[in-house]
């Protein structure tokens, strides 16, 4: 059993058929959605030209994701979780048929097409709390890192095939075809919402709920769950190696200086991150057997911006794509054992908000920190901007960890933890002085 897990652990899709129908539809959505990626792509090309234009297509989905990402949060905590899954499912299936229907017209609107791109990202960010507080609830405590492990493989492996395949159909046929396999697919994630259990927040017993409001006062705002240092830390690290170090933007300065600019070689920088991902993914086993999560999540961000520091300084492409590789394969434990964590320490009734949040950031954080690394590398040189962002992110993790003991010392639920229970909402987190973080 030990070297099985050293794997990718894939007993989440074995002991949970909810679990398991969750993933195929979550992966098929992601699969449709880089396929519909790189199709509005080319018609906003082709449409305007430009690229403001094409610019403008991340200001179509950015400012809906933040905005509904955050309202998503609340709504998730006060409603079944599975409804709000399907309706906004059903939502971006509506805003997918109608990109192929304006596909299939000969659009030469370029606003109605970023409406409707609009229109779907909206849909999508609304109803994403909701799905992330689903493992935690479908799963055993000690199942939960991998079931996002799963997850992450399936994100992974979407962006490798997912423009590869959307360039396959575009070419064979043209770009409605490639809307067209997003509804499909998005249909097939609608669907396979339809078995899964009913998934209201979880309301804790009075006992329980006068020991809560002690720690937390969430009558003055549920929000404050955010205070407790295990959460807050853990969206800090992330933060940080995402707004410091954020490499895609200066990948084609990069290429242009040191590898002659060719659109091959620029490719292969994506695909190195991608290849170092799904790597790290499909060894996972090794890294959610080890409860000290806090710790590994600090030690594989730290991992990140070293890497990426070492990229600025790279000189051949292999040296390049090697640490591009690892810092692929650095983000991906990370992601995993912070998605883990921030689940399994926030109680179930403030789930759909604590999700919303990690979700902005994880927007918002690569959005900003491409913007931040072009900035100044337009002031400076891309190796300039990549090493001190790179560094400055492992400073910042370090940082994070020096002054966070409770981060650094916390664990996930044993074994033996039955699903369902509120202890399993929350990990053992042990301070340098032995007490709980919730004192906080």
């Amino acid at each position: 059993m030990r070297g099985r897990l050293r794997f990718l652990d894939t007993r989440p899709l074995r002991a949970s058929r909810p679990f398991r129908d969750l993933w195929i539809g979550t992966s098929a959505a992601q699969l449709g959605g880089q396929m519909a990626t790189v199709a509005v792509l080319a018609q906003v090309w082709d449409l305007t030209g430009s690229p403001v234009g094409t610019g403008a297509i991340g200001l179509a989905t950015g400012v809906p994701m933040v905005l509904f990402g955050l309202l998503g949060g609340t709504v998730a905590d006060r409603l079944d979780r599975r409804t709000v899954a399907r309706a906004t499912t059903v939502g971006q299936l509506l805003a997918s048929a109608a990109l192929w229907a304006q596909a299939l017209a000969g659009n030469r609107n370029v606003v109605l097409l970023l409406v409707l791109v609009a229109a779907g990202a909206s849909c999508g960010a609304l109803g994403a709390p909701a799905r992330k507080t689903m493992p935690v609830r479908l799963l055993p405590g000690d199942q939960v890192a991998p079931g996002l492990a799963l997850m992450n493989v399936s994100f992974q492996a979407s962006m490798l095939a997912g423009p590869a395949l959307a360039g396959l159909v575009m070419a064979r046929w043209d770009v409605s075809a490639a809307y067209a396999a997003q509804a499909v697919a998005t249909a097939v994630a609608a669907l396979s919402l339809t078995r899964l259990p009913a998934m209201r927040p979880e309301r804790a017993t009075p006992v329980a709920a006068a020991a809560e409001d002690a720690r937390h006062r969430p009558e003055r705002g549920a929000w404050r769950i955010l205070i407790r240092p295990t959460l807050w830390g853990s969206m800090t690290t992330d933060l940080s190696a995402t707004l410091l170090a954020m490499p895609i933007a200066l990948f084609p300065l990069v290429n242009e200086v040191r590898f002659g600019g060719s659109p091959q070689t620029l490719g292969l920088f994506l695909s190195a991150v991608a290849v170092g991902g799904i790597t790290a993914g499909l060894l996972s086993g090794t890294v959610t057997r080890w409860r000290r999560s806090g710790l590994v999540q600090l030690s594989a961000a730290a991992v990140w911006g070293l890497a990426l520091a070492c990229f600025g300084l790279a000189g051949p492409l292999w040296a390049a794509l090697l640490c591009l590789a690892v810092a692929g394969a650095a983000d991906t434990v990370s992601v995993i054992t912070r998605g883990a964590l921030v689940q399994l320490e926030t109680p179930d009734a403030y789930r759909g908000r604590v999700s919303s949040v990690e979700h902005v950031i994880g927007v918002a954080g690569p959005e900003l920190g491409n913007f931040r690394g072009g900035l100044l590398a337009s002031a400076t040189s891309a190796s300039f901007s990549l090493v001190v962002g790179g560094l400055s992110a492992a400073v910042a993790i370090a940082a994070v960890a020096a002054t966070n003991a409770p981060l650094r010392a916390y664990r996930t639920p044993p074994r033996e933890e039955p699903p369902g229970s509120e202890q399993r909402t929350r990990a053992v987190s042990v301070n340098a002085g032995g007490q709980s973080p919730e004192s906080c």
